[in-house]
């Protein structure tokens, strides 16, 4: 069995488990059920979100740390969640595996404000959709937007990321890296007066075949994250080079995203093999050799 931990079946979750590969058992699991349903022999593949409040990450990464210690092959671990949904440790990794982000440091209640260079975005220690991410063009702005942040639970729990301003360019672009494979990715344009490039604040999605130095930058995020299924957010730097703002450990995309398969197929796929190397595989049975590839998942031809 592979088993997708989730707390919520979103759209992204029932069509990766539909499009499971033949021969392979694929269900959606709360971290509960998969306490009780997944052994040895089992893998399971950890797609828990940030919490609504903003103030952490859901409590489920305890079962998926628990799992792993009981020798179930876990893909996304608690420690690639954790470090794709806490924007502090995302930039530590990143800036530890020499890859570019942003400047990024801690602002808490108490602690001297960081001294700026330029115009910088605040946002949540763990956030998610946009909300809360606020543009500081100058020390008076960010010392009264840090009067309002005091207000708020999950600042007083976690602080906030203060992170230098990328130049928006109205754009950009987020890549889908299953087990070590690109399967899908999307341009985001941002809304008419609008900086930020979420969806959910009316960015609209237009499908897009990345550059080979975006991909190849998305492969090594998802390396350092130590993450098998994970979204990579990247912006345009304006000289024809790519920033890692952000990983997302639970990212939801749509058929929009296909480059050169189906992304669902192609994920599914693709982590039913990376699942598959273990040495009993996710049937319990010793299995050698990966399922078949299905015809919605293989390479389209021109």
């Amino acid at each position: 069995m592979l088993a997708l931990i989730a707390q919520r079946a979103t759209p992204t979750n029932l069509a990766l488990a539909a499009a499971a590969t033949r021969g392979v058992d694929f269900r959606i699991l709360t971290p509960d059920q998969a306490m009780s349903t997944v052994g040895t022999g089992d893998a399971v593949l950890g797609r828990l979100d940030v919490l609504e409040t903003l103030d952490g990450v859901d409590d489920g990464l305890w079962a998926l740390g628990s799992l792993a210690a009981r020798g179930v092959h876990t893909l996304n671990r608690a420690s690639a969640l954790l470090a794709a949904h806490d924007k502090l440790l995302t930039a530590r990794l990143l800036s530890r595996a020499g890859l570019p982000h942003p400047r990024t440091l801690l602002l808490t209640g108490g602690r001297p404000l960081p001294e700026l260079d330029g115009p910088v975005v605040v946002k949540p220690r763990f956030g998610s959709w946009g909300r809360d991410v606020v543009q500081c063009k100058n020390e008076k702005t960010l010392r009264r937007h840090l009067r309002q942040l005091e207000q708020r639970a999950w600042f007083r729990a976690h602080g906030a990321i203060v992170q230098e301003l990328v130049p928006p360019q109205g754009h950009d672009l987020r890549i889908v890296v299953a087990a070590g494979s690109v399967v899908g990715a999307i341009s985001r344009v941002s809304a008419p007066g609008e900086w930020r490039t979420n969806v959910a604040l009316g960015a609209s999605r237009v499908p897009v075949d990345p550059p080979e130095h975006a991909r190849a930058l998305a492969l090594q995020a998802a390396a350092a994250a130590g993450a098998e299924l994970l979204g990579i957010d990247l912006l345009p730097d304006g000289a024809g080079g790519y920033t890692v703002l952000e990983l997302n450990g639970a990212v939801e995309f749509t058929s929009e995203y296909a480059l050169d398969r189906d992304p669902f197929a192609a994920t599914a796929w693709e982590l039913a093999r990376q699942a598959l190397r273990c040495p009993q595989g996710p049937s319990g049975r010793s299995r050698s050799t990966p399922p078949a590839l299905p015809i919605e998942a293989a390479p389209l031809k021109a």
